[in-house]
């Protein structure tokens, strides 16, 4: 079975395998979920954090969440979304392919549809704020944090379907004043410069993956990484992969 529909993943990513439970969603916990229901796809490149969810909020009978459709990437998150068509859909923010905001891209229609829309909350390890306004303007209603609790990933994807705006309390502040604003948020011209391929490469270069493990994670050879290494050093002018990892993180970009 495939990482788009499989549900169950032994194997994995040393990454927590759950939400974690020393945050809130700023919700509360889920309470009242009997009764009702609503169908939702993981899209993580994690399986292990995938299977960890799944087990979190896929109980249906007690959890009223039925998690219909699981995706790796974005070429898959796609095509399960578009079969599924479920209500809910939790989006990493990271992920091959293009990451969360192609995925919202190419999912507009659904997003728009007036019968049957399907509804994006990010759940990502990022608190970055080009990904949180990145997906936000993507078409997303909310964006919560990986260390969220379980009840309460579960009272916001109840809230999501329901057409709220959901986000973790650290975040909320900062989307309030990002877009309240009829400014465009300050943009990081050196960033800028980079095409949505090679800040990927940036990330999981700064995480400290080898370059045969980027270009697993991304589908590409180990020559086309390191191409888009030496054009990212390049633009933004630096020596090496370490003077990169340091400026990635002065960014919070890791």
């Amino acid at each position: 079975m495939s990482d788009a529909t499989e549900a169950n993943g032994t194997t994995g990513d040393a990454e927590a395998a759950g939400p974690g439970r020393d945050s809130a969603a700023g919700a509360g916990a889920a309470q009242g979920t009997v009764g009702r229901h609503v169908r939702v796809v993981l899209v993580d490149d994690h399986r292990m954090f995938r299977t960890g969810v799944q087990a979190e909020i896929g109980q249906t009978a007690r959890t009223g969440v039925e998690v219909v459709g699981e995706a790796a990437d974005v070429d898959q998150a796609v095509s399960v979304i578009t079969t599924a068509r479920p209500e809910v859909v939790l989006l990493d923010v990271h992920l091959p392919g293009g990451g969360g905001v192609e995925v919202l891209r190419r999912s507009a229609a659904l997003m728009a549809d007036p019968e049957r829309p399907v509804r994006f909350l990010a759940l990502s390890v990022s608190d970055a704020a080009e990904d949180v306004i990145g997906v936000i303007r993507g078409g997303a209603r909310g964006y919560v944090t990986k260390t969220i609790t379980g009840s309460d990933l579960i009272d916001s994807i109840f809230r999501v379907q329901e057409g709220d705006a959901v986000f973790s309390p650290r975040l909320a502040g900062f989307v309030l004043d990002a877009f309240a604003s009829t400014d465009a948020p300050p943009v990081d011209e050196d960033l800028d410069r980079l095409t949505q391929r090679e800040r990927e490469v940036l990330r999981l270069i700064a995480r400290g993956y080898a370059y045969k493990e980027i270009g697993k994670q991304l589908f590409i050879s180990v020559k086309t990484v390191e191409s888009h290494v030496s054009a990212v050093l390049r633009k933004l002018q630096l020596s090496n992969r370490h003077e990169l990892t340091r400026w990635a993180t002065a960014r919070r970009l890791v």
